[in-house]
């Protein structure tokens, strides 16, 4: 997983952290064509490869992402509607339910301005480091749009119906004090600090129960679609699933032992 520097996607890993970066500084990281389908192949090969276990979402410069790039999007619009829309389904919903779904934690580096659909990606992450000064808004009805990136579940879910309408319809901008306090969860931290707090995170998320992790991201993305008795038995049937891994197994021992565990992942 390497990366030239002009790609508009960069991959690099430390140890068994991917960070994926979106790489288009010079307009904020508005997600043009060429981004687009470079991020949905990303995420598609960290989600796939064993040797990463933590990945980080982030962006290039001093944005984390300003969504659609109005000027392509102008330019689609003129060849047709359908061909300007398409971009959600090949797109947008791959990101959003790939980042969401992957058997891995993702934690979103925000870096700087966050917006439209790059709010939505960094809300589909499991944990979310903010700079301070971010500028967050959902921005779509400022255009005549309604939600994409998963928004209006994310926020709906995380802060409840009455807000997110708020923060849909009238486009407010808000800040990441006032994310965190409405419980879209997450830190806010320095702007020079989002980088290496976002690291330091996923470092630890890799040094853990990989398969537990997993299975609890899917536990909790699916709770609300489930009765009470077909989340008892799914938590059973995970439970089953973790406690038949070599990571559950050793840390047993090492708590009797009064040892530390360490966990392979798997």
């Amino acid at each position: 997983m390497t990366s030239s520097e002009s790609s508009p996607v960069l991959v690099d890993r430390v140890e068994a952290v991917a960070r994926v970066v979106l790489n288009r500084p010079d307009v904020r990281n508005a997600l043009d064509a060429s981004m687009k389908t470079a991020l949905v192949a990303a995420l598609a090969d960290v989600a796939a490869d064993p040797a990463v276990r933590a990945v980080i979402l982030t962006g290039a410069g001093e944005a984390f992402c300003v969504g659609q790039d109005l000027g392509e999007h102008a330019a689609a619009l003129a060849a047709g509607a359908m061909e300007a829309f398409a971009t959600v389904r090949e797109h947008y919903s791959p990101i959003v339910h790939t980042i969401a779904t992957m058997p891995k934690p993702v934690v979103a580096a925000v870096n700087g301005t966050c917006v439209g659909a790059g709010l939505g990606f960094a809300l589909a992450c499991d944990l979310k480091v903010w700079s301070a000064t971010a500028v967050l808004a959902t921005a779509f009805t400022g255009i005549g749009l309604t939600c994409d990136s998963g928004l209006s579940a994310t926020l709906a879910r995380s802060i409840g119906e009455a807000r997110a309408k708020e923060l849909v319809l009238l486009g407010t901008r808000f800040t990441p004090e006032e994310a965190v306090a409405w419980g879209l969860g997450g830190q806010v931290v320095a702007p020079e600090a989002v980088a290496s707090t976002a690291l330091e995170l996923a470092q630890r998320l890799a040094a853990g129960p990989t398969v537990a992790y997993a299975e609890s991201k899917r536990l909790i993305a699916t709770a609300a679609q489930r009765s009470l008795d077909d989340t008892l038995a799914d938590e059973a049937q995970a439970q089953a699933r973790c406690g038949a891994t070599a990571d559950h197994h050793g840390a047993v021992t090492a708590f009797l032992a009064k040892q530390r565990p360490t966990f392979a992942g798997r």
